[in-house]
C-alpha cells in the first residue's frame, strides 16, 4: 500500500482534483470488504509515513497469529491528538477494518477499541487542529528590517475522510468534513479511488486502475517517453524510497509541520515532509558556477513590496508530482509568490513550474499554510511504503 498524497500541487486545471484523489495507495485495500480482529496489544509504531499497530490473534484453530494494521503517519495522528499513551502494550483491542489485497497478515485499521470500551475512528480528532492556537504568543507582523516575518512554524489544514473510519466518502479540509454527514460527497466531487464501491475498488487490477488517468499536463514527446516506464505505485515513487519529491508537492503533501527561518540575507526552509531543507538566499540572484543539482534545487529571492519571489532552478531529474504522474528534467524552473494575510497567520503561496523539455504548458497551483497547532518534528522516515509483493 502507501503512497500517500494529498492536496500538494495544484494545477489550474484540474489537478486540485486530482490531488485530493491521490492521498493513499488506497486500493491495496479491499475496502469493500470488512473485518474483525481481536486480539492482544504487541506494539506500536508511530512512525512516517504510516503507523503501524501490531497485535496478536487467536485464530479459529486456537494459534496465536501476528497481524499488523495500518494507520495514518505519525504526524498526523499527533495532530489529531493521538499518543503513544493510547496503546497499552499488553491490553486487549479490538480492530475493524478491511483486509490488504496482497498480504494476509495486514490490515486498514478503521476503528480501534480499546480495553476500557472507548473508541476512535482512522480519523478520528482528540482534539480540534486548531486548539492550540489561541494560547500561542502573538505573532510580530514584521522584521526589525521591516520585511513580513514569514518566521515560525507552518501546517496546511489536515485533510480528512468524509467517512471517520476511512472507508467511503472524499478526502477534503477537516474543516469542511466537519459539515457533512459521515461518508456524504461534496457537491461535484467523486469519491476517493479505491474507496467503498468506486470502479477502482471493482477492478481486476485496482492499484493499476486507480493511477489509470489523464496526465494534467499537456507532455513533449521526451516526456511522454519518460512516463511510458513510469509507475507511481511502485518504487519509482519517490515517497515510496522515503526521498523527497519536490519542493512544491512537498510542502503541504499529509499537512506536515514546515518551519521557517528568516535573516536578512537568507530565508531556510524545513519541510516537514521527507526532511527535505532548503535555502533561498536574498544577497544574490546569481548561481554559484559549480552548484550542484540536487531535489531542492538553489533558489534566490527578492521582495516585491511585501509579496516574497523566488526563482529556483539547478534540479535533479525527477518527479514534480508522482500521483500527477508528472516528471521533469534537469531544465525545471519553478517561481514561487509567498504572501502573508493581514494578520499574519496564514501563508500563501503561488506558483508557477516550466520545462520546456518534458511538458508543454505552464504548471501553475498555489497552496496555504498557517502557524501550526503542533510543533515543527524531523520526519525520519522508516517505512519506505507497502508497494504489492512484486512490485
Amino acid at each position: 500500500m502507501t503512497a500517500l498524497l494529498r492536496y500538494g500541487s495544484v494545477l489550474c486545471l484540474a489537478l486540485a482534483a486530482v490531488a485530493a484523489q491521490a492521498h493513499h495507495g488506497i486500493s491495496n485495500w479491499d475496502l469493500n470488504k470488512d473485518l474483525t480482529l481481536s486480539g492482544t496489544l504487541t506494539r506500536i509504531e508511530l512512525i512516517n509515513p504510516h503507523a503501524w499497530l501490531h497485535l496478536q490473534v487467536t485464530d479459529a484453530t486456537g494459534r496465536a497469529q501476528p497481524w499488523k494494521c495500518e494507520m495514518r503517519s505519525a504526524h498526523v495522528l499527533r495532530r489529531s491528538g493521538w499518543t503513544v499513551e493510547m496503546f497499552k502494550v499488553g491490553s486487549r483491542i479490538t480492530v475493524t477494518g478491511s483486509p490488504e489485497r496482497f498480504h494476509a497478515d495486514r490490515c486498514y485499521l478503521s476503528t480501534i477499541e480499546f480495553a476500557d470500551g472507548s473508541k476512535m475512528d482512522r480519523y478520528g480528532q482528540r482534539q480540534l487542529s486548531t486548539a492550540n492556537r489561541a494560547a500561542a504568543p502573538a505573532r510580530q507582523a514584521r522584521t526589525p528590517e521591516g520585511r513580513p516575518n514569514l518566521a515560525g512554524e507552518w501546517a496546511a489544514e489536515q485533510r480528512v475522510m468524509t467517512d471517520p473510519r476511512g472507508q467511503s466518502g472524499a478526502l477534503i479540509a477537516l474543516g469542511v468534513a466537519a459539515q457533512l454527514k459521515p461518508g456524504e460527497l461534496p457537491a461535484g466531487q467523486r469519491a476517493f479511488p479505491g474507496s467503498r464501491g468506486t470502479p477502482e475498488s471493482l477492478a481486476t487490477d485496482p492499484v493499476r486502475a486507480a493511477w489509470d488517468r489523464p496526465v494534467p499536463v499537456n507532455l513533449t514527446a521526451i516526456g511522454r517517453k519518460a512516463l511510458q516506464s513510469f509507475n507511481p505505485a511502485t518504487r519509482d515513487n519517490p515517497r515510496l524510497r522515503c526521498e523527497p519529491t519536490n519542493l512544491l508537492f512537498d510542502w503541504t503533501f499529509d499537512s506536515v509541520i514546515n518551519r521557517i527561518t528568516q535573516t536578512p540575507r537568507r530565508i531556510t526552509l524545513q519541510y516537514g515532509h521527507m526532511d527535505l531543507t532548503r535555502v533561498i538566499h536574498l544577497d544574490t540572484q546569481t548561481m554559484p558556477a559549480g552548484t550542484k543539482a540536487s531535489r531542492a534545487g538553489w533558489s534566490a529571492g527578492r521582495w516585491d513590496g511585501d509579496v516574497l519571489v523566488v526563482e529556483t532552478r539547478g534540479f535533479l531529474p525527477g518527479v514534480l508530482n508522482a500521483d500527477a504522474r508528472v516528471l521533469h528534467g534537469p531544465g525545471l524552473r519553478i517561481t514561487e509568490r509567498f504572501e502573508l494575510d493581514a494578520a499574519g497567520t496564514s501563508l500563501r503561496r503561488r506558483y508557477e513550474a516550466v520545462d520546456p523539455q518534458y511538458f508543454e504548458d505552464v504548471w501553475r497551483g498555489e497552496d496555504v499554510v498557517s502557524v501550526a497547532d503542533v510543533s515543527f518534528a524531523p520526519y525520519l522516515c522508516k517505512d519506505p511504503g507497502g508497494a504489492p509483493a512484486g512490485r
